[in-house]
């Protein structure tokens, strides 16, 4: 169940409660990603610690690898990665189009499904609308997403047109196996988990249009946004996700997939969306890349906007790191961020420690639940 427990009358900003198998959130949230059951370079407690409430899982990989055999012979993505929390688990779609957009040679799309060959091993594999929420059910996540085809934001009219009509044809394909598989799994009505629809159409406000309002006859508990936010020369797509935002029921929740940055993550949050994930404050870690706080405000009440000026990041492969005994985070929760020195940290980094990329790893997750945390307060105290 979903609740909203704040509406701004300024902005779309509000504030909710998500209410799941493994525990509430408060909403707007961010998750990141642990794509293969695991956030890179961390174990699950220490995710924790860092304030982390849910995470995303990928349906694609955990199919490949380990393979459904060993998840279900676990009883679930939650028991084999030892996670307590939410998980959400994406259709995989987006993974088998990326792979075929830079390799058309694995496999094709067609109306049926994504037929394509395994990266790992060459095996060929289907992956249908019906096949995705199979899996997605064997996992046991909390929250679901359609299978739906991601055209590139910059495709013509015609290829738009075409994802969008096959967006919401598997969309209702993966309705109908939805409640199959919560009738055969016999699966009572208060754990029945949360299904996502993803709204397609790129730039064109008509398709998104077209997309949103055959998603909401379909119904779905949230919505999501379809394809990336930016265009190709980088630039914040800020109209066309408020456009989205707002054709999206009001008790629903609204899902920006794949953002994003802490500033894209304010504005999306002053637009109305509910929930974020994204790799970046993970994988920006694994590259020596920290986020730092510079002012405990929240960003939604900043005069700027929320631009760049609540927070900065260090490159703690540079050279200056290498005598500073400051502590990564003083002001952390966790004891290895206040204990630990910018100087250890940028000697693990130089003989690619991991211990370094798990310190990194874990000070980028605090800095995100406390943006997160920073947002809600900004909006309780909006009018």
């Amino acid at each position: 169940m979903f609740k909203i427990l704040k509406q701004s009358k300024i902005s779309n900003a509000r504030l909710g409660v998500l209410k799941t198998l493994h525990g509430d959130i408060k909403t707007p949230f961010f998750m990141p990603d642990a794509t293969r059951g695991v956030v890179k370079c961390v174990e699950g407690s220490g995710v924790l610690k860092a304030g982390v409430k849910a995470m995303v899982v990928n349906t694609l990989h955990l199919y490949l690898q380990p393979g459904m055999k060993v998840i279900k012979k676990a009883k679930g993505i939650h028991s084999f990665m030892n996670w307590p929390g939410p998980l959400l688990s994406d259709s995989g779609g987006f993974q088998v189009f990326s792979l075929l957009h830079n390799n058309p040679k694995m496999g094709k799309i067609t109306d049926e499904g994504a037929i394509f060959k395994s990266p790992i091993d060459g095996s060929a594999h289907i992956l249908t609308p019906e096949r995705s929420i199979q899996i997605q059910f064997d996992l046991e996540v909390d929250m679901m997403v359609c299978l739906d085809d991601c055209p590139p934001n910059d495709s013509d009219n015609k290829k738009l047109s075409i994802a969008v009509k096959r967006t919401i044809a598997w969309a209702g394909r993966c309705k109908e196996e939805f409640e199959k598989q919560i009738k055969k799994r016999k699966i009572k009505e208060d754990k029945r988990p949360k299904l996502f629809g993803v709204i397609q159409g790129g730039m064109n406000k008509d398709l998104r249009r077209l997309c949103a309002e055959a998603l909401v006859d379909i119904g779905f508990d949230g919505y999501g946004f379809g394809a990336r936010p930016v265009d190709e020369k980088g630039n914040f797509l800020s109209e066309i996700l408020k456009y989205t935002a707002e054709l999206i029921p009001k008790d629903s929740l609204r899902f920006a997939l794949g953002i994003g940055t802490p500033n894209d993550i304010v504005k999306c949050a002053g637009l109305g969306w509910d929930m974020f994930d994204c790799v970046i404050p993970t994988r920006e870690a694994r590259h020596g890349r920290l986020f730092q706080n510079l002012s405990p405000q929240p960003p939604l009440l900043n005069r700027r906007g929320g631009e760049k000026s609540f927070y900065t990041t260090i490159n703690i492969n540079n050279a200056k790191f290498t005598h500073n005994k400051s502590s990564i985070n003083k002001n952390s929760k966790l004891l290895e961020l206040r204990e630990y020195s910018l100087s250890y940290l940028h000697h693990l980094f130089k003989i690619s420690e991991p211990l370094g990329w798990r310190l990194a790893t874990l000070n980028n997750l605090e800095f995100y639940s406390g943006l997160m945390q920073n947002i809600r307060q900004g909006i309780n105290k909006l009018r």
